[in-house]
């Protein structure tokens, strides 16, 4: 992405962004003031990303613009200082790559620049992996077919999909990564928590800098606080030297603590004073010791559940839940198993030493019947399996051994997951309290929870008047 046509009115800050732009190596194709004079110069010369402000001369606007810029196919970023909620609404739907809020800084826009990039290769990634599938008769799976052929990767390569849960994954991701806000990822186990914090470190401004990742679960009990916080010389039996921590190594860049429901008590206690003082003491030492970093932390695990049983602490909770970002199941976004399907065949059949040109219908319509408990690493696993079984060059229905009658999908009396529930009677209650959430009488009042909590769940339930 190295042309770039400015669409802005103000002459000034037109020069600014100009400047920046060939500062950092990138070459302007011009400047436009107009809706009409940007396709003038669009025609003339293509850019690669388009810097559009909203209020240009003439009739049409920055927002008419970008409606084009889609059909086009090229990638664009708002600049404006107007982020009222009435202009917020109204450049919703035209919002894919990212919104520069005037007065900005020059980091802001390069940074919003690279992460626009990265969203245009994974969009054309994802339109090259919908190529690879073909539909069968109606009514019945699609049969998907693989293919040698090397598809441009884009920052999300290794979030193949796209469907609606995870499209709103990706936008909060793109939303959060440029920021140093805490973030607290959750969902069930093998849904990928681990590579999206990757991706939030990989496009923040930390990225310079090294993301150190904890597994807290995986941690002997006796050595975890040496081993996050490091410890002096001497500080217990076979200290022999002093040793930095996890928190110490990962200072300028970023901390991922994987599984932090199962840190214990007593040190979660250390890591809230982490996050409110910037500094750490060794085992055994006395001085504090400043770090600098970000902390990301995931989990499996309800913690409000965890907090109610006295297993986790409230005060870290809200420290950590800044941001939450819910990931998917499987089962959530069953339409993108076709894409996943392609990925991993194209991954893992040439390793096997197998020439797999894709799966049956019936294959198909297996995985889209199933419910994968174990989410993406469970269908990875049994791709491989079905993988190095198969003795023909299509993956069919008998290399599969999914326990079908489980599903959910096929039985008629589906039950509600515990999210599901526990939205209805959220809403239930606000609608009783009008609406009302906090105070005397308020919702979190009838609910038993502090209306930070409830704020929170209603956040990540999706939950909006």
């Amino acid at each position: 992405m190295k042309k770039i046509l400015i669409v802005e009115d103000e002459f000034i800050v037109a020069h600014d962004l100009s400047v920046i732009l060939s500062n950092a190596g990138y070459h302007v194709t011009g400047i436009a003031d107009s809706v009409k004079r940007a396709l003038a110069m669009l025609e003339e010369e293509p850019a690669d990303l388009v810097l559009l402000d909203i209020y240009l001369k003439g009739k049409l606007t920055g927002i008419d613009l970008a409606g084009t810029l889609m059909k086009l196919e090229i990638p664009f970023i708002y600049v404006s200082a107007n982020s009222n909620e009435k202009v917020m609404e109204a450049v919703k739907p035209t919002l894919p790559y990212g919104f520069i809020i005037k007065p900005y800084r020059e980091k802001d826009v390069l940074l919003s620049i690279d992460i626009a990039s990265y969203r245009s290769n994974h969009s054309r990634k994802m339109k090259a992996d919908a190529a690879l599938l073909t539909t069968g008769q109606q009514g019945t799976a699609p049969t998907v077919k693989s293919d040698s052929t090397e598809v441009q990767q884009g920052a999300f390569s290794d979030l193949i999909g796209e469907s609606p849960a995870l499209r709103k994954l990706l936008d909060q991701l793109m939303a959060v990564a440029p920021t140093d806000t805490a973030v607290l990822i959750t969902g069930e186990s093998g849904t990928g928590k681990e590579i999206i914090a990757r991706h939030l470190h990989r496009l923040s401004a930390r990225n310079k800098e090294q993301m150190i990742a904890v597994n807290c679960a995986a941690l002997p009990a006796e050595l975890i606080e040496s081993i996050l916080f490091g410890h002096e010389k001497g500080a217990f039996t076979g200290a022999v030297q002093t040793r930095i921590g996890k928190f110490e190594e990962a200072s300028g860049g970023t901390l991922f603590l994987d599984e932090i429901g199962e840190l214990p008590f007593d040190l979660q206690a250390k890591l809230l004073r982490v996050l409110q003082e910037r500094e750490i003491e060794r085992v055994g030492g006395g001085q504090p010791i400043p770090v600098d970093l970000r902390i990301i932390a995931a989990t499996n695990l309800q913690l409000e559940r965890e907090i109610a049983r006295g297993r986790f602490r409230l005060d870290l909770f809200f420290r950590l839940n800044v941001f939450p970002l819910q990931v998917p199941s499987l089962k959530e976004r069953r339409t993108d198993i076709p894409l996943l399907v392609a990925h991993f065949i194209r991954k893992h059949a040439a390793k096997a030493g197998r020439q797999i040109d894709g799966a049956t219908e019936g294959f198909m319509a297996q995985l889209m019947r199933y419910d994968w408990p174990g989410n993406i690493r469970e269908l990875e696993h049994v791709l491989l399996r079905s993988i190095l079984l198969c003795k023909t060059r299509m993956l069919e229905e008998g290399l599969l051994e999914l326990k079908l009658e489980d599903a959910m999908i096929d039985n008629p009396a589906v039950v509600k997951t515990i999210a599901e529930n526990e939205r209805d009677h959220i809403v239930d209650v606000l609608q009783r309290c009008k609406w009302k959430i906090a105070g005397a009488g308020g919702a979190a009042d009838l609910l038993g929870i502090p209306p930070t909590t409830l704020n929170s769940k209603m956040r990540k339930l999706g939950i909006r008047r």
